[in-house]
């Protein structure tokens, strides 16, 4: 991600800011991890617009602000980068309004909150040509312009599961905002996945966000971010239920894939000299393996070869799993 200058998976971290717990959720641009963005939004409450001071908006701003319009979050504008000298702030501002203007943002939206930032030299400010000395305006106008989780807390547990995360030592991990009742962790529920088949399930420990990282916790309530483990079946649009009162929320869907690639092992003169792992069977087990975390991801054997067909959403998408296999020492052909 740092070599690409891209946000590849969605990031979640959490700050505690004047009594308020915080959540953020990082989310791609690039059209090939667009479904991303389309399940974080059902997590959030408000849009941070995040724009380049020079640049202005991209064609994948339009994207990712209709989806969150779509979703009724309330969006600030943060024009970033002030600090550069072919900046032009104020004109980046007007191009965000006649943005929000074409994706036919409401009127209560024309009149949006924005603040100028530089994350580079660590600050935000509501004039560009007066550079603040931290984040605050920034922070509060999250804190003063989005409104809190429309939960209920008292109510039976429902909480959809918006993404995935993979660990080598539990397995699937499911995450997802709680959207009414609590959790607890060693709490028995149920898990309504598609097709209307359900499931029972444990929760094995529970997680929040703090920070940069996460926190092991025994209870958590509607609207907190939290991370689920013990749920081995899990998948992307499965609600966790109360199980006396089965009550699934509205699905999620994957996108499907757009391009498919064949991966094949080395079979040349020189195969064996750049990679460690360069049998057939290497190379399958980390291509489904690479499924339980990347849920936009297609493999299936191809009939009588040792090759493997691998769908995905886009160049950018197939082309992140063949680097991050080679840094890792799979040898293979495509």
């Amino acid at each position: 991600e740092r070599e690409r200058g891209i946000t590849i998976l969605s990031k979640n971290i959490a700050l505690p800011y004047r009594g308020v717990k915080v959540n953020l959720i990082d989310t791609p641009g690039h059209a090939d991890f667009g479904g991303e963005v389309e399940r974080v939004v059902r997590m959030a409450d408000g849009a941070l617009v995040l724009l380049d001071a020079a640049e202005g908006p991209m064609p994948q701003t339009r994207f990712v602000l209709s989806k969150a319009l779509e979703a009724g979050l309330k969006p600030i504008i943060v024009v970033n980068k002030i600090d550069r000298p072919d900046g032009r702030p104020l004109e980046v501002l007007d191009e965000a309004f006649e943005l929000l203007m074409t994706l036919g943002a409401d009127e209560t939206m024309s009149d949006f909150p924005y603040v100028f930032a530089s994350a580079k030299d660590g600050y935000a400010t509501t004039e560009p040509g007066q550079p603040g000395s931290d984040m605050r305006p920034l922070l509060d106008l999250v804190v003063d312009e989005i409104p809190g989780p429309d939960v209920d807390r008292e109510a039976p547990l429902q909480m959809l599961t918006t993404t995935l995360d993979w660990s080598e030592y539990v397995g699937r991990i499911a995450v997802g905002r709680i959207q009414s009742g609590t959790m607890k962790s060693g709490q028995n529920i149920a898990l309504t996945q598609a097709d209307d088949v359900v499931t029972q399930a444990k929760i094995a420990s529970l997680h929040v966000f703090e920070n940069l990282g996460r926190v092991e916790v025994d209870e958590a309530s509607a609207g907190d971010v939290v991370a689920v483990v013990g749920l081995s079946g899990v998948e992307i649009g499965d609600t966790l239920c109360d199980p006396a009162h089965l009550n699934p929320l509205e699905r999620l869907t994957v996108d499907e894939p757009t391009l498919e690639m064949v991966f094949s092992i080395n079979s040349s003169p020189l195969a064996g000299r750049d990679g460690k792992y360069v049998t057939t069977r290497q190379v399958r087990d980390r291509l489904f393996k690479e499924l339980e975390r990347n849920v936009a991801l297609r493999v299936r054997a191809i009939e009588g070869s040792d090759a493997f067909a691998v769908s995905g959403r886009g160049v950018l998408h197939l082309s992140v799993l063949i680097e991050t296999m080679r840094r890792e020492g799979y040898e293979l052909s495509v």
